[in-house]
């Protein structure tokens, strides 16, 4: 049996409790195997070295640091940890975990939040945090399908009030109002962007086209929020604009949620969203709990996880629960990944760095406006 509840992280230094104050981390949650007396209890971990020095009798406490989107997904898979793990070892595991936009909780965890596991939105944000020497080199290579634990694509919700979208072209046309977060501070956004991009020069279009079309997108769009699900909120709650473009597996869970307006699926063309996890190798030696973390970063690729990561609306990695699941997900015709458009360095460069495309057609909405 899981125990929940709400608490307020304790904060480890003065610098982390900035940055989380100033970045606006979700509220944390703990999610702890019932101990005898009810309720979840504190770890105490060693500095010293990678094993967990916590007893089977003690809890161990993880931190999970993850995009906004993925909290319905983790609060289904955690619990299930929780409990092999207790059968396992007979050892309780503690969870703090923190929900945000994947490029805000990226410079979170870099600035001092002590994430012992990273589940980001895309690879980039990883190679930031090891570049920031938390994380060693060769993560990919450390866990199952180069650690990339689930996939998406790119949808569109629709307003339901006459205007039709179907294809990424369909954006463009003046007088459609795009909801899609900021890339600055939004994993989920530069996917949007990158979607937008490929669209056009994975289909022979040149660079000059992509950066007309997205600037015309661009110019559709009344606000940005600064994560996914912030924008899922701006689309169905406050009911702004006439399409939003957002993970394929949130406007599934919010279908699920008894929303009732529909979405697509651009199938011609559309861009393969790989979310990465990670273990940050600083933080798990600090706190002593490599072996917990591990285990749970492994746990997230195994079928009972993968299966929870579809039934919130994410295209799983393993193979057999693909085809289980190969009914829920329309097959895109041409699927193309960010290594198609020249890996995550020279994206980062060409499109987000201060400066680079992105900037520079915001620039140019600016002046019109």
């Amino acid at each position: 049996m899981a125990v929940v509840r709400y608490f307020q992280f304790n904060l480890r230094s003065l610098r982390k409790y900035i940055a989380l104050t100033l970045l606006g981390i979700t509220t944390t949650w703990v999610i702890a195997a019932c101990s005898n007396s009810g309720g979840p209890t504190s770890a105490t971990a060693s500095n010293s070295g990678g094993t967990t020095s916590t007893t089977a009798s003690n809890p161990v406490k993880l931190t999970l640091v993850s995009y906004a989107v993925t909290q319905s997904a983790y609060k289904e898979i955690i619990p299930q940890f929780v409990e092999e793990w207790k059968k396992k070892t007979g050892q309780e595991v503690v969870f703090d975990q923190s929900y945000g936009g994947s490029g805000s909780q990226t410079r979170a965890v870099i600035d001092g939040l002590e994430a012992d596991v990273v589940a980001l939105s895309l690879a980039l944000d990883v190679n930031k945090i090891e570049k920031a020497g938390l994380i060693k080199p060769g993560w990919e290579q450390r866990l199952p399908n180069n650690s990339i634990v689930t996939k998406s694509v790119s949808a569109f919700a629709l307003r339901n009030n006459g205007v039709k979208v179907s294809t990424w072209s369909d954006l463009a046309p003046k007088g459609i109002k795009v909801i899609t977060a900021n890339p600055k501070t939004s994993g989920g956004a530069r996917w949007n962007f990158l979607g937008m991009w490929g669209s056009v020069t994975q289909r022979g279009g040149s660079q000059q086209e992509a950066e007309n079309f997205v600037e015309k997108v661009f110019r559709n769009v009344p606000v940005m929020p600064k994560d996914s699900r912030e924008a899922t909120d701006v689309f169905y709650k406050e009911g702004q604009g006439d399409v939003l473009i957002n993970y394929e597996n949130e406007l599934l869970l919010a279908k699920s949620q008894g929303n009732s307006l529909p979405f697509v699926v651009p199938i011609n063309v559309n861009i393969s969203v790989d979310n990465p996890v990670a273990l940050v190798d600083t933080n798990v030696d600090k706190h002593g709990t490599r072996k917990v973390a591990e285990a749970f970063a492994k746990f997230l690729f195994t079928p009972q996880a993968q299966r929870k990561f579809a039934n919130t609306g994410y295209r799983p990695v393993d193979e057999t629960v693909a085809k289980e699941f190969a009914n829920k997900y329309p097959k895109i015709k041409k699927l193309f990944t960010a290594q198609d458009l020249g890996g995550w360095k020279q994206i980062q460069s060409k499109f987000f760095a201060d400066g680079a495309i992105f900037d520079q057609i915001e620039a140019e909405i600016a002046k019109s406006r």
